[in-house]
């Protein structure tokens, strides 16, 4: 059969800086009935676990290392056997919850390949340094994280953050894809690539 896009939404916390928040998560599979790769691992394993069913989990793809999209990944890494992915340059975020588990670097232009679609990675610092998009061109979608939401990019008044950056990944890598492309993002709706791109001259003058 051929492959599609699940989704659950997770609630939890995020813990960064000092501060805790109260927060929803998408929680995005992507795969057939045979086999799957989850793309971030948010505060319940059981409810991802659930949806997933009894496909085989090839991956879990994380977009970035904040605590709310990373802290189920080892519990389920555990039940499913799956390698937890993750750019190496989140690897300082990635210990603040896991100080003594490891991960499998994550790097730019590699393509995890799922129920006949490839998936590739985009390194897309500025939320975090080891930021990443995960494109899929024959789904016409990609899924974000945290890096651009419905309305612009994601947050960086934050340590680890930077603006410039994350406009710079966002227009060198997000806005090139095609405008059909479908946006998937860490939090919230679902928007568009030709959704977005218009709003660029308004991201900049709002800043961070």
């Amino acid at each position: 059969m051929s492959a599609r896009i699940d989704y659950v939404v997770t609630t939890g916390t995020f813990n960064h800086d000092g501060e805790t928040h109260e927060v929803d998560n998408n929680v995005w599979i992507v795969g057939d009935e045979n086999e799957v790769v989850i793309i971030d691992a948010a505060h319940d394993a059981d409810e991802i676990l659930a949806a997933v069913d009894d496909r085989r989990v090839k991956a879990i793809i994380c977009t970035h290392a904040h605590d709310d999209h990373i802290n189920v990944a080892e519990d389920l890494a555990k039940v499913t056997d799956a390698l937890v992915m993750l750019h190496p340059a989140d690897e300082e975020l990635w210990r603040n919850l896991y100080p003594d588990d490891d991960f499998e670097p994550l790097f730019d232009g590699e393509v995890v390949e799922v129920a006949g679609v490839d998936l590739h990675i985009l390194h897309t610092p500025g939320h975090t340094p080891g930021g990443v998009c995960v494109y899929a061109p024959e789904l016409d979608a990609v899924f974000t994280g945290d890096t651009l939401f419905r309305g612009g990019p994601g947050a960086t008044g934050r340590s680890l953050s930077d603006f410039p950056t994350i406009i710079d990944s966002i227009t060198e890598r997000l806005l090139e894809l095609p405008p059909e492309t479908i946006v998937h993002t860490g939090h919230g709706d679902s928007t568009s690539i030709g959704q977005e791109a218009p709003d660029l001259d308004e991201w900049l003058k709002r800043g961070h």
